[in-house]
């Protein structure tokens, strides 16, 4: 499996304001990148807390990118995957409509009657055991379910609590990450890295390529091995 980080953030290192509120961090030109993404991959995932700020459909834009995946024999858009522990998913999330289709990687927390009115809606709900807390999905396991049902590339939208857990489970591969020219600010808004944090060994990155889009630049970095 190959998993590939994307995001955008302000210069101030924030994917979006305190109230978690959706902002346009990038513009048309990082749309346009991150739809090519997207159309390179079998698969987007994304947590249940960007589900409900947020109710992204994540397909894609461009028809001819979903022409041209037909035509490799692939469906038109990549299918979509919700991180979502307890079963948090609306049921009239546009992530569950039958423009692809979309995981939920929930773990036993979730109650029964939340995974058959997911199911119901249209997700294809997976269990995703995680030894010593029943609380949270394993998401190494999750990536590894996925891979049995024929994901070979994972794009990784976020939010930061996510992207936190891909790199604190050794999951990442690349990180493309859009810096605006923008300052949010906020103690308690979102980072592109959240959850406990880092104190001893740390991701290691190296810079492989840098883009300027629209008002901004894209940081593009192949991940390595964690270094103390």
């Amino acid at each position: 499996m190959h998993v590939v980080v994307n995001a955008a953030q302000s210069v101030d290192g924030k994917l979006a304001t305190r109230r978690r509120e959706q902002l346009r961090i990038s513009g048309a030109e990082d749309f346009d990148r991150v739809d090519r993404v997207r159309a390179a991959a079998d698969a987007v995932l994304v947590g249940v807390g960007t589900v409900l700020a947020d109710d992204p459909h994540l397909t894609l834009d461009k028809e001819a990118r979903r022409v041209e995946r037909l035509r490799n024999g692939r469906a038109g858009n990549p299918a979509r995957v919700v991180v979502d522990s307890t079963g948090r998913t609306p049921t009239d999330a546009r992530i569950l409509d039958d423009a692809a289709t979309t995981y939920l990687l929930v773990s036993e927390a979730a109650p029964e009657d939340r995974r058959e009115a997911l199911e119901d809606a249209g997700a294809e709900v997976m269990v995703v055991d995680n030894e010593g807390d029943s609380d949270h999905v394993d998401l190494a396991a999750g990536v590894d379910a996925l891979a049995a049902r024929g994901v070979g590339r994972l794009m990784v939208e976020g939010g930061g609590e996510i992207i936190y857990s891909c790199f604190d489970a050794g999951l990442v591969d690349e990180l493309h990450l859009y810096v605006g020219s923008m300052v949010i600010g906020g103690r308690d808004a979102p980072t592109l890295a959240d959850g406990e944090g880092f104190t001893e060994s740390f991701p290691r990155l190296e810079l492989v390529d840098t883009e300027r889009l629209d008002d901004g630049i894209v940081l593009s970095y192949a991940v390595g091995e964690s270094a103390g």
